[in-house]
């Protein structure tokens, strides 16, 4: 397995992993209230800024990889451009912070109308996540050629569980936030089933 297509697979729960660890310790921050993308906002925010700045490269180098094992098979250009785009949208993310609201940053006001900045966030993430589902679709082609039935249905299934956690975000922050992680979880497993089926 190539360096590049490893930084596929350690990208989603790298990213997890530091946005956990942050959520934990930063004061004022509850996944049942805010979003992960909130931690690069405040005093210690370049450490979130950083993890999206890293994920945004492993992703990429990840998609390079997926290039390389799938090159002239089925899904072997969709799907490594489309996974390309999930990890340009982590670079948006970290250009332009989300807004503050729901008690963090700790002492900062709500934010009553969405700033530029928050709309191009929520643009990018947007962009970037129906990117990953159609590329969970395109790669369920390359999993079915090698006969990886189960891991294809799959691939089927996963976008719309993302996209399910997305829609309940209005009622459930936590929910948009098992729906992305979902998502970085997923792109991992395929990413390495493929690179061991190559």
């Amino acid at each position: 397995m190539g360096w590049a297509v490893v930084g596929g697979v350690v990208a989603g729960p790298l990213f997890l992993a530091a946005g956990v660890v942050q959520g934990l310790v930063r004061d004022g921050f509850g996944f049942g209230r805010n979003a992960i993308s909130q931690l690069a906002l405040g005093e210690s925010g370049w450490v979130q800024t950083v993890n999206f700045l890293v994920a945004g490269l492993l992703l990429a180098g990840g998609a390079w990889g997926l290039r390389q094992v799938l090159r002239g098979g089925p899904g072997g250009t969709w799907g490594p451009v489309l996974v390309g785009v999930f990890g340009v949208s982590f670079w948006v993310a970290a250009g332009f912070p989300a807004d503050a609201g729901a008690g963090f940053p700790a002492g900062a006001p709500d934010a009553t109308v969405m700033t530029g900045h928050g709309a191009v966030h929520m643009a990018g993430g947007t962009v970037g996540y129906l990117a990953l589902c159609a590329a969970f679709v395109v790669l369920g082609r390359s999993l079915a050629a090698r006969g990886l039935r189960g891991w294809a249905v799959a691939s089927r299934v996963v976008p719309g569980c993302v996209l399910a956690g997305f829609m309940a975000s209005a009622a459930s922050v936590l929910a948009f936030t098992l729906g992305a992680g979902l998502g970085l979880l997923w792109l991992s497993a395929v990413t390495a089933r493929l690179a061991r089926s190559e």
